[in-house]
């Protein structure tokens, strides 16, 4: 039998390094990361883009990619992203922030990073839930959603409604480009990949502040196996922060995004 040679149909992003992540098995931060990787690669931007890390899952997200980057104190990403990008700005700068660093203790310097029309970029991974302190309930846990701090459920009497970042910062004249997108299946990915690279190219215009939120799974948090955590987050998420465009500006949209 004649010995078959096998095309190979996804290799490693440059951008990616070889290692073990210390994330949970099922978890979707490592989809994100490849996106993001696979995105820097094909715009040539890897050895002039920083990262600026969070504090939460992805503290150490520095350490999976073959890029500079930088720790910044619990929530504050923005707020160096802009220093570094005023400073620097021929670099690509991107903040790459959860759901708790960014909507909790970092809606103040999200809000006016956006408000400002900073040239940065942000990938918000939302998965309605604190992962890496123990699944406590964060500002986007959905109303009837169980964690360790809500075991009954999120009572939106006390503990209000969930906060949908994507529309609140769209309404800000800064921003440029602000759109949804999810990981729960390789259609969602492939969207989530695209819009990722329109970000990207909003910033090498020098368009303003653009951000990719990207509904993700936890399963440990959230009780299941990682395929129900799939199902869950398109069955109950998608409802309740619905994927699209929330704001491109006529520039973004004269570049082709």
């Amino acid at each position: 039998m004649a010995n078959l040679m096998m095309e190979p149909v996804y290799e490693r992003p440059a951008a990616l390094e070889d290692r073990a992540t210390h994330y949970c098995p099922g978890c979707t931060h490592g989809v994100a990361h490849r996106l993001l990787a696979e995105a820097l690669d094909e715009l040539g931007l890897r050895e002039q883009t920083i990262l600026v890390a969070p504090v939460g899952c992805a503290v150490f997200a520095y350490e999976y990619f073959r890029i500079d980057g930088c720790e910044a104190a619990h929530g504050r990403a923005p707020a160096m992203a802009t220093g570094i990008k005023r400073v620097l700005p021929d670099r690509t700068v991107v903040t790459y922030q959860g759901d708790g660093d960014l909507a909790a203790i970092g809606t103040a310097e999200i809000l006016h990073a956006a408000a400002r029309g900073e040239n940065i970029t942000t990938l918000f991974v939302n998965n309605a839930i604190y992962g890496m302190t123990g699944g406590q309930m964060a500002p986007t846990t959905l109303p009837g959603q169980k964690t360790t701090s809500s075991p009954f459920g999120r009572n939106t009497a006390q503990a209000g409604f969930p906060l949908k970042m994507s529309e609140i910062l769209a309404q800000t004249p800064g921003a440029a480009y602000i759109v949804r997108r999810s990981l729960h299946d390789a259609r969602h990915i492939n969207q989530a990949k695209k819009a990722i690279l329109t970000a990207l190219r909003v910033q090498q215009a020098g368009l303003g502040f653009s951000m990719v939120e990207l509904l993700s799974s936890c399963p440990t948090n959230w009780g299941m196996t990682p395929l129900e955590a799939l199902r869950w987050l398109e069955s109950e998420m998608l409802p309740a922060y619905p994927l699209g465009d929330y704001q491109v500006s006529e520039a973004v949209r004269a570049l082709g995004g």
